[in-house]
């Protein structure tokens, strides 16, 4: 080969290796997401031009997470008194800040001190930080559930199959230490035990607390912590459309007025 071209054709085929290395390392997460069967699709209230939320199961959903979902995962960007969009009045969101001690300050001598939650301070986390939250889950990261089922490809679908989808590992599966299985995790093996085996938690309102109406209601919270504003944007979006409609219609039936005698 001409040595005025050695050089560029070098140049060319390191660049189509570092492509192919980058594209590899792309396609790799894809590639263990297709690992998990996509869960089966659910028939929930706020799908839909006309959806809406379920109050009582996002009310229950609170219930299951408070109980069981706070002992490892945070809902950073949630605060007690955005509970009132569910139907809490704002005694009861009171009642369910006030469990929990909420750091504040400086005070008059520049100290930090505890008091108890209020209405307007966000969900206290359970841990102090991620490096807190590694050491007692086995150095896993409990991640944020505010916006979960918005996160995850599958959205409410995902959640539900996987808080659902704990099985026995199969024979030729052997499970990393501290491991569980579960069908519907990419590459099966998930760091967090099934939470809600039945009568993890007893409901207030007598429902029985199986393991499908534990997934059903906290996907039913969550879903509604990831979009709370959802109603309000359907209801806006029906109001445009209707008004749209209209104006067209005013519109065709002017244009049928100033054409009608012109042949």
């Amino acid at each position: 080969m001409d040595k005025a071209l050695e050089r560029p054709m070098r140049s060319i085929t390191s660049l189509f290796a570092a492509f192919a290395v980058l594209l590899g390392g792309a396609l790799t997460p894809a590639i263990a997401a297709e690992e998990a069967p996509t869960p089966p699709a659910q028939d929930w209230s706020f799908d839909g031009v006309f959806g809406t939320f379920d109050r009582a199961a996002s009310q229950r959903g609170l219930q299951v997470y408070l109980e069981v979902c706070s002992l490892c995962h945070a809902l950073d960007y949630v605060a007690y008194r955005n509970l009132t969009a569910l139907g809490f009045t704002e005694a009861e969101v009171e009642a369910i800040a006030q469990r929990y001690s909420v750091t504040d300050g400086p005070d008059d001598s520049g100290d930090m001190f505890e008091r108890p939650g209020l209405p307007q301070d966000r969900f206290v986390a359970p841990f102090a930080n991620e490096q807190a939250a590694r050491a007692a889950n086995n150095n896993a990261y409990p991640p944020d559930l505010s916006l979960m089922v918005e996160a995850r490809a599958g959205g409410a679908d995902y959640l539900y199959g996987l808080l659902t989808g704990y099985v026995e590992a199969p024979d030729d599966v052997e499970l990393s230490a501290g491991m569980s299985y579960n069908e519907y995790f990419p590459g099966h093996q998930i760091a967090m035990p099934n939470m809600l085996g039945d009568g993890a938690v007893q409901y207030t309102d007598g429902t029985e607390a199986t393991t499908q109406q534990m997934a059903w209601d906290v996907t039913n919270f969550l879903a509604w912590t990831s979009e709370p504003n959802l109603e309000d944007r359907l209801n806006t979006g029906r109001g445009v459309i209707i008004y749209l409609l209209i104006f067209a219609g005013l519109l065709y039936a002017v244009k049928r007025k100033i054409w009608a005698k012109v042949h």
